[in-house]
């Protein structure tokens, strides 16, 4: 779903008013793409809780099964997902004030929406771990690599959020 355009299309007939004051475009442009980004941030960090349910159900069934030298490597796999999500519902979202010295340009704010927005990937990469931890457990697998394939897509995807930072300030 592209938020910056839901955003746009929520605009009602006093800010399209208001958009043609000097000076009130480009302000209101940057907290539209700061809205657009929450929102994404938001709907990844859900998913990610959902991804965290999944897994904390997973565990249960795994410890009726049996399988009680597994729970510490599966909750390994919920403690990383669970802080991922939680470090994307809280990050920053690109806002500099009025009187601030470095200001946040669109650029800036764009590239922190498609980094944000490339997380999806990471998120589908861990829906598909699980999904196969599932399918491992009810077919009798492996299902200690199942869980390390969980456990290294949300490794994967810390890392990946870790370097948030350099897509706003452009270091490498």
């Amino acid at each position: 779903m592209d938020y910056q355009h839901t955003v746009e299309d929520s605009k009602g007939g006093l800010e399209s008013l208001a958009s043609k004051i000097p000076g009130y475009r480009g302000y209101k442009e940057k907290e539209d793409r700061r809205a657009a980004d929450k929102l994404l941030r938001e709907h990844l960090a859900d998913q990610l809780n959902e991804q965290q349910r999944r897994l904390a159900e997973l565990q249960r069934d795994l410890l009726e099964g049996g399988g009680l030298l597994l729970i510490d490597d599966l909750d390994r796999a919920v403690t990383k997902v669970q802080s991922l999500a939680d470090r994307i519902r809280t990050a920053s979202y690109g806002y500099a004030g009025l009187f601030d010295e470095v200001k946040v340009k669109e650029e800036e704010l764009d590239a922190l929406y498609d980094f944000d927005e490339s997380m999806l990937g990471h998120l589908s990469a861990i829906q598909s771990a699980i999904d196969a931890l599932a399918a491992a457990m009810d077919a009798g697998g492996d299902v200690k690599a199942a869980i390390r394939d969980v456990v290294s897509a949300a490794e994967e995807a810390n890392a990946t959020w870790r370097q948030r930072e350099s897509a706003i300030t452009g270091a490498v």
